[in-house]
């Protein structure tokens, strides 16, 4: 038997802030709205964000997912590829094959890069600071084909599409400024291979098997559902607790000025804090409402969380045809890297170069917003 003595003062370092800053947080939301108000308001909005719009974003990977894969079973993916490839080295200083990485990612998520650029085939192409910097372009277009259609199906169609510009945008910045960090830590990088080997040219083309039209079809829908079906899955957890969480320190409380634990009530504690500098956010991004700035906040973490704040911000009228199209911008770039870059990075075996890259593409989702907010301006115009 161990006769290991507990420690106490080992857990004080961790476990006290902790249990300050949840404590403290919700003594802070319970003393506006009341503590029954306020458990009943989590449980309302979380419910309702399950309901009316985790299932919604679900429905969306699953057609989307379907897309996706008749995309590959017939060679869109690999036409789209080679139609991007001239613009990987002038843009993002990259092999042309980085464009199948862009292409995968926008069909379905960031971690989608990874499975390619741990393909010895496929990273023989980089040296090992582009590949590194795979992170941040993989990333900028994660989830991008879903947070357009989700848009468009709030009644927005040139706005994403200008969101999407935009974010084109923020990857060049996200991904040169990671290249530039990388051969400033490491200058060596710039001449090794990340790889010796290579894809062979003959092989690249994908043998489709002897299958009927409609088997094919029939397949890649049914296998590219189940797919969206994982993805819907893997959203809801990140919707229900940071978007509860967020827009009860967002929205206030109900038109007569009452807590009544209903869904969607807060302290409006965000817009508060965005007020005393919104002159900065109306000028880089034009939101003409302090509430729009929980978008951005949890993006951060996860787009699906960010994506469930939007019907709620339409239905208040706060959101606009800019903010959709920042929204579309930040969303993409940004698509959650705060909890995706440390994994990402990790399984390259770069862990030490996180800082590096969450810096670089910060810096990149907030140039994709300031272009999105100023392309719109000009469109409105025309």
């Amino acid at each position: 038997m161990s006769n290991k003595k507990f420690n106490l003062w080992k857990f004080i370092p961790t476990g006290i802030p902790c249990l300050v800053i949840v404590f403290g947080m919700f003594a802070y939301i319970g003393s506006i709205m009341g503590v029954p108000n306020m458990l009943n308001t989590i449980m309302n909005t979380a419910h309702d964000l399950l309901l009316n719009t985790c299932f919604y974003l679900m429905a969306i990977c699953v057609i989307t997912g379907a897309l996706g894969k008749i995309f590959v079973e017939f060679g869109v993916v690999s036409l789209l590829e080679k139609l991007l490839r001239p613009l990987m080295r002038p843009l993002f200083n990259l092999p042309g094959v980085a464009s199948l990485g862009a292409v995968m990612t926008f069909l379905s998520d960031n971690p989608a890069i990874i499975s390619l650029s741990r393909d010895k085939n496929f990273s023989g192409y980089f040296k090992k600071y582009q590949l590194i910097s795979l992170t941040n372009f993989g990333t900028a277009f994660g989830m991008g084909l879903i947070v357009i259609v989700f848009m468009m199906g709030q009644g927005y169609f040139a706005e994403p599409f200008i969101g999407f510009f935009a974010a084109f945008c923020g990857c060049i910045v996200s991904t040169r400024l990671m290249q530039r960090f990388v051969l400033k830590a490491y200058p060596n990088y710039a001449v090794e291979n990340a790889s010796d080997a290579k894809i062979d040219e003959k092989q690249e083309e994908e043998v489709i098997e002897e299958k009927s039209m409609f088997t094919r079809i029939l397949n890649s829908l049914l296998d590219g559902g189940k797919t969206g079906v994982d993805v819907g899955m893997a959203i809801i957890p990140g919707v229900l607790i940071i978007s509860t969480l967020v827009m009860m320190l967002t929205f206030g409380a109900s038109a007569d000025g009452a807590y009544t634990g209903a869904a969607y009530q807060g302290v409006e504690l965000l817009p508060w804090l965005a007020s005393k500098i919104n002159i900065l956010f109306e000028w880089l991004f034009g939101f003409k409402d302090p509430h729009l700035v929980a978008f951005p906040i949890t993006a951060l973490g996860a787009v699906g969380a960010a994506l469930g704040l939007v019907p709620s911000f339409v239905a208040e009228g706060w959101a606009d045809g800019n903010a959709i199209a920042v929204f579309t911008a930040i969303g993409m770039c940004w698509s959650g890297y705060l909890s995706t870059h440390t994994a990402m990075l990790d399984s390259l075996g770069y862990r030490e170069l996180t800082s590096k890259a969450i810096l670089a593409h910060t810096v990149g989702g907030l140039v994709a917003a300031f272009v999105a907010h100023w392309v719109f301006v000009l469109y409105s115009l025309i």
